[in-house]
């Protein structure tokens, strides 16, 4: 079931939302304020949570704050990656959770924490084990991301590709489960604490890893993923039919789902990280998407996220 709705993804990061077009947020916060309203709307016992930031920034959810777009969600999220792309230790996570416990009163979670193997699989191993350390108990929900390696071939979605450098072949190697279909090392230390720790799997439109990502999920014992539903994606032939068809095999699982990437044809400028000319529009695929998977008289409100 979807307990929770993500309104984007890393909208901080200049990956995935346009600091050209919106140099102060002033877009996105909007984006946020409408999407909230819409999904309370369509099911008010979904948790609305504000699109993880990366880089971790109190100042940026200050700035939110102040647009007044953190009265539209529930819920606020981090995302870290000390050993791959971010200028800190991984020792450090319990104080970059504090930096954004410490201004707000929401519940702050985890939605995105991985170790890559792209230097040594070993690495990945002392990930894994040392981010359960830390985080498990600080935190109310964590995501691990993620379950399997994302293929060469059908490329990262980032603005700017292979001029990242290794920033951008990095994101090949952050599963536990190789491209190829075998488990990595680490595979074993995260079975051990998929109890408190869930899964963040992004799927591909008729993504043929979803099965295979189901089947996994049920031998760990993970009861929590996060994934995502492209507002892109939803003027692709057969849209629904795919939506369709992840939910469903999802169902047994406590989902958070995130809803992100503007449609070429939408954007301010044409490429998945633009905001769009009109926001409303983007809340009411966010409504749509409630209504259909979530409708109100199916979800319990959760007892346990404030903890």
């Amino acid at each position: 079931m979807i307990e929770a709705a993500m309104i984007w993804n890393e909208p901080n990061n200049k990956s995935h939302w346009d600091p050209e077009v919106d140099p102060d947020w002033s877009r996105y916060a909007d984006t946020v304020s409408r999407a909230g309203a819409a999904i309370a709307e369509a099911n008010p016992a979904v948790l609305r949570v504000l699109g993880g930031m990366s880089p971790i920034d109190p100042m940026w959810l200050k700035r939110m704050e102040g647009h007044g777009c953190l009265d539209a969600v529930d819920v606020v999220a981090v995302h870290g990656f000390p050993l791959d792309w971010n200028l800190w230790s991984i020792h450090e996570w319990p104080a970059k959770l504090a930096e954004i416990q410490a201004v707000t009163d929401k519940p702050v979670w985890v939605t995105e924490v991985g170790v890559g193997s792209f230097g040594a699989e070993e690495v990945q191993v002392f990930g894994v084990e040392k981010t359960a350390e830390l985080l498990i108990g600080r935190a109310p929900r964590i995501f691990w991301y993620s379950l399997f390696d994302l293929p060469q071939e059908w490329g990262a979605t980032t603005r700017h590709r292979e001029a990242e450098g290794s920033s951008y072949y990095r994101h090949f190697y952050m599963g536990l489960i190789r491209a190829d279909g075998t488990p990595k090392p680490a595979l074993d230390s995260y079975a051990r604490v998929a109890g408190e720790m869930g899964l963040m799997q992004w799927f591909h439109y008729h993504d043929p890893r979803l099965d295979d990502a189901v089947e996994w999920m049920r031998r760990l014992g993970t009861r929590k993923l996060r994934t995502g539903l492209s507002w892109a994606d939803s003027f692709r032939p057969d849209a629904i039919g795919w939506f369709d068809r992840q939910m469903e095999a999802l169902a047994e699982f406590d989902v958070t789902v995130t809803f992100c990437f503007t449609p070429e044809h939408l954007g301010i400028q044409p490429h998945h990280s633009s905001a769009a000319h009109e926001p409303q529009a983007f809340a009411d695929f966010c409504a749509w998407a409630i209504d259909r998977y979530a409708p109100a008289a199916a979800v319990t409100p959760p007892t346990t996220v404030m903890a």
